[in-house]
């Protein structure tokens, strides 16, 4: 057992700061062994598999029971998810083949055939399919609990006393079932911050902390840890003087959201006067009111993909029209930016018959997949029109490379306009249509895009991955991936403008929007727009009615004329300490004093 203080550093997931004894969970199952049978027995192990099937989706429908009615129908739909991969055609017909022409008993079939598929899943890269891996083993662990007749893992129904718990990973069926009361938080060697279990996690609000490589071997049950999920931290005996000054550091946090609280109905304005449109990005209907309780304008990016995962055919028009329209109604009249789908083919697994690709962020996704699928792709355009009825809908295609694509994709809505038109549905006939700007060759041709486009909205976090050529979830290259790199932020620069000699207004809906000092970059070069995730709307309006437009530019122009992306970003850092010391991590509150109801 370790003595005396060490930080463990991970990703934060779920913000809090919580201490207490830790839980240290044992991994789950047991080793599985290859028996090889003769053609008499191949029956009897389809039986046990049936049967073993049959009762893992009465145990996973009983806990999404107890998730709804506990958290709630949203979050209990994360395990349509595993139930549909107890039904899923490649994986049973896997297993069945094993069965069938190795003749192997039932256990090794499972295991064998779910080793293959997380495999495959995993040499994906796109990080949604690489996250539905802890998925297939979630169920697979069951199924093979109930083939072998084991008990699942029953340590944290056994608490006498609340504790944090830590693990190797946790299933996004067991953190469901976590009990506020005995569980503080929880700390995983593996996991990222859009996993289901993460997305479990911030429901219930417990501070989590993921990725954090070797906490699981390092700790022993009973030893005492603070449990940092605002800065992903893990504090293993934390001295007096740590938790001191954490308790300044929640006192902080609690002063801080009390003054972004107090921002939500006041406009996102520069001191000099000039009006920032800061909206956020939203996924499903359900995010409307976090929206409103972050003070943003509308939604900036509607990530409509959400509405086509999860479920086993794709949602007809009059769905998708039912979901825009319950989206733009509820935030009338502030602007609705629905992004038409940006997903490969492999996420159609079982809509479209696909062949998988080694590296899908290059090949047939966003706009391309949605040429290819035009019927699909024009049932989602007529549900978009429909709901531009609104008033204030606009549309924007993904992943613009070139001019072609963006002709075919506008080609296509004068088509669908036309059909309701006939049909007498309404629509608004001057609904703005936009582009994201994504790629390098797109900003290289923008005075070309420019002149089919009434905006273009920046998708920084791809920009970023296709300028560097990194992969930001490949851990061996993620280093490289630099929001401040130089050429980064001229690409951007060069954006901006092109779209303003067009009359254009210019918007970023990327993680960069989300950042108060990577947002300040972006003011200086010139966007018109911002749009971030819900939560981070709020300082990001901090640090705007903080902020000087002069000080902006010249932060920008120090940033055009650099060489070094981390001297870029320690400008930016410095600024945002400069102008709202409240946003800099672990910076006392007395130091920033400025009155909320006007800009200082």
């Amino acid at each position: 057992m370790l003595t005396g203080e060490r930080v463990l550093r991970g990703i934060p997931v779920s913000s809090g700061v919580t201490r207490g004894k830790v839980i240290v969970l044992g991994k789950r199952g047991q080793p599985i062994e290859r028996v090889q049978l003769t053609d008499a027995d191949v029956p009897s192990q389809i039986q046990r598999l049936e049967h073993a099937l049959v009762q893992t989706r009465r145990q996973i429908s009983d806990i999404q029971r107890r998730v709804a009615e506990t958290m709630g129908d949203k979050d209990a739909q994360i395990f349509d998810a595993h139930l549909l991969l107890t039904e899923d055609p490649m994986l049973l017909g896997e297993i069945t083949r094993l069965l069938e022409q190795e003749k192997v008993n039932a256990e090794y079939a499972v295991k064998a055939a779910s080793d293959k598929y997380a495999a495959a899943l995993s040499a994906v890269e796109d990080n949604y399919l690489r996250e539905r891996v802890a998925d297939l083993k979630d169920v697979t662990a069951r199924l093979l609990d109930n083939l072998l007749g084991c008990q699942s893992e029953e340590q944290l129904h056994l608490l006498d006393e609340p504790c944090i718990v830590v693990a190797h990973d946790l299933s996004p069926s067991t953190t469901a079932l976590l009990d506020k009361k005995k569980v503080l938080g929880f700390a995983t060697d593996v996991g990222s911050q859009t996993s289901h279990t993460a997305i479990l996690a911030r429901s219930l609000q417990i501070p989590a902390v993921v990725g954090l490589e070797s906490a699981s071997h390092e700790l022993a049950t009973g030893q005492h840890v603070l449990l940092d999920g605002v800065n992903g931290l893990l504090v293993i005996n934390p001295t007096d003087k740590t938790l001191f000054e954490y308790g300044q550091l929640v006192r902080h946090q609690v002063s801080l959201r009390e003054k972004l609280l107090a921002l939500r109905d006041l406009p996102a304005v520069l001191l000099d006067g000039t009006r920032v449109l800061l909206s956020a990005n939203i996924a499903t209907t359900d995010d409307v009111e976090a929206v409103k309780a972050s003070g943003a304008e509308g939604a900036g990016l509607f990530r409509t993909e959400f509405l086509f995962l999860h479920r086993s055919t794709v949602p007809s028009e009059e769905e998708q029209y039912q979901a825009y329209r319950t989206v733009a109604e509820a935030l009338k009249p502030q602007p609705v930016v629905i992004r038409t789908l940006d997903l490969g083919g492999d996420k159609f697994l079982t809509h479209v018959s696909v062949t998988p690709e080694t590296s899908c962020f290059y090949g047939w996704r966003a706009i391309r997949f949605c040429l290819n699928e035009k019927e699909m792709f024009r049932v989602q355009l007529r549900a978009i029109l429909r709901a531009s009825a609104a008033g204030n809908v606009k549309l924007m295609f993904p992943m613009i490379s070139g001019l072609n694509e963006l002709l075919q994709a506008r080609e296509l809505v004068e088509q669908c306009k036309e059909e309701l038109r006939t049909e007498g549905k309404p629509f608004d006939d001057a609904m703005e249509i936009g582009a994201m700007i994504e790629v390098p060759s797109a900003v290289l041709v923008a005075d070309s895009l420019a002149k089919h486009c009434k905006f273009f909205s920046i998708g920084t976090n791809d920009l970023i991955q296709y300028s560097l050529a990194v992969n930001r979830n490949n851990e061996k290259v993620a280093y490289l991936y630099e929001p401040t790199h130089p050429a980064v932020l001229r690409l951007i620069k060069m954006t901006i403008d092109a779209g303003h000699r067009h009359g254009l207004w210019v918007g970023v809906c990327g993680e960069m929007a989300g950042d108060p000092a990577l947002a300040a970059i972006l003011l200086g070069l010139g966007v018109d727009e911002l749009s971030a995730a819900p939560a981070q709307v709020p300082a990001v309006k901090y640090l705007i009615r903080r902020l000087r437009l002069d000080e902006a530019r010249n932060l920008a122009d120090f940033a055009l004329q650099s060489e070094s992306g981390a001297e870029i970003l320690s400008k930016a850092q410095a600024l945002v300490q400069k102008v709202a010391p409240s946003l800099v991590e672990n910076d006392g509150l007395e130091n920033d004093s400025q009155p909320l109801d006007k800009p200082a």
